[in-house]
């Protein structure tokens, strides 16, 4: 017999009526958020079954673009997100889209930086505020973690995953889980790494400058 938590039972704390249409969807908006490290000057939103159905009426249009400003599943800033996006000069649109095989809470998050740069990422909010991300930047995941994450964008090459654990190992820091996942061999990859505790966003950026072949780094809260 398994054993369900309290969150399990009643959902997370959030604002709006639905965890898979309101606190997945602004999840969601959040991890891509902490895929750029610039500010974000465009979002563009390909809304898909019942997320393009029912954005408007379950307020899953305003979670999306509160969690990419960056607020938190309770925050009552996400029923302003639109009005606080306008104010703060940052384009948005929500568009429908149509894919076969795919779960039907689900989203493309197109973001543009200042500098031009571009970042996607497509996800799934699968209920009870939980969500799967199934790609960045074009390549296929499947990343559903509730823990802090390190993830690494660096090219594929032989023993470029031990050089990153060791520094792990020695930054005292204790993997729960890593994934990798790659366009091609010795093409572009991205490695997440699922860790135990609390950790300095400063590792991210040593990393970065430490190991040759990577290109990026990013630092996920899950939160």
């Amino acid at each position: 017999m398994s054993n369900n938590s309290l969150f399990d039972v009643i959902g997370p704390i959030m604002v709006g009526p639905s965890s898979s249409h309101t606190a997945g969807a602004a999840k969601l908006g959040r991890l891509a958020r902490q895929l750029v490290h610039g500010d974000i000057v465009e979002v563009r939103f390909t809304l898909y079954d019942s997320f393009a159905r029912t954005y408007r009426g379950h307020g899953t249009g305003k979670a999306l673009l509160g969690g990419v400003m960056g607020y938190d599943l309770d925050s009552e800033e996400l029923k302003h997100a639109e009005t606080i996006a306008t104010f703060r000069g940052l384009k948005f649109s929500f568009e429908e889209g149509h894919k076969d095989g795919i779960h039907p809470n689900s989203v493309d998050i197109h973001l543009t930086e200042d500098n031009g740069k571009k970042t996607s990422l497509s996800g799934s909010s699968i209920g009870g505020g939980n969500v799967v991300i199934t790609s960045i930047n074009g390549i296929e995941t499947r990343l559903q973690t509730n823990l802090p994450a390190i993830v690494t964008h660096h090219r594929d090459r032989v023993g470029i995953l031990a050089e990153i654990t060791k520094f792990l190992a020695e930054k005292k820091l204790n993997i729960a889980g890593m994934n990798l996942y790659r366009s091609a061999v010795g093409k572009d990859a991205y490695m997440v790494v699922e860790i135990d505790q609390a950790f300095d966003d400063a590792i991210s950026q040593e990393l970065r400058d430490l190991i040759d072949d990577i290109m990026d780094v990013f630092v996920i809260e899950n939160r």
